[in-house]
């Protein structure tokens, strides 16, 4: 025997059940929020610049594709920190408009962890890309 289900149950499972259009709007939300940090994050222009420049190098040598997923990785790292930054600041600008020692210990290490993440890939690049372009430099 089945159980009886309440319209508020009912709400709920058409809430949270697969939609195509709730995953469409998703990915709205994602790409406006992708939009947000680049038209907002003067450090989202730097890394976009970066972002560039490996991949043009990276056309130009003959990378295996483990080394552009070394490289895809990497960058991914950093756009990823970039963007969680962003969506803590944001938070903890809404939490507290006057200044707290624990929101700004939070910010920091959010801004911290994005630069953890662009040495990271800075080294990735390195590794990566140096050894082709030292070849390229010397023949």
């Amino acid at each position: 025997m089945g159980t009886m289900v309440t319209p508020e149950e009912s709400a709920n499972d058409e809430a949270t059940g697969f939609s195509l259009e709730r995953r469409a709007e998703s990915f709205g939300y994602a790409f406006a929020g992708v939009g947000h940090l680049l038209h907002t994050q003067h450090n989202a222009w730097i890394h976009l610049v970066f972002t560039i420049a490996v991949i043009g190098v990276g056309v130009l040598l003959p990378l295996s594709w483990l080394e552009w997923a070394a490289l895809v990785l990497a960058m991914g790292l950093v756009w990823t920190a970039e963007a969680l930054n962003t969506a803590i600041e944001a938070l903890a600008d809404a939490v507290s408009v006057d200044h707290h020692p624990l929101v700004g210990r939070a910010k920091d290490v959010a801004a911290g962890a994005v630069l953890l993440s662009a040495i990271a890939s800075v080294l990735v690049g390195l590794l990566v890309l140096g050894p082709h372009l030292w070849v390229w430099i010397t023949s």
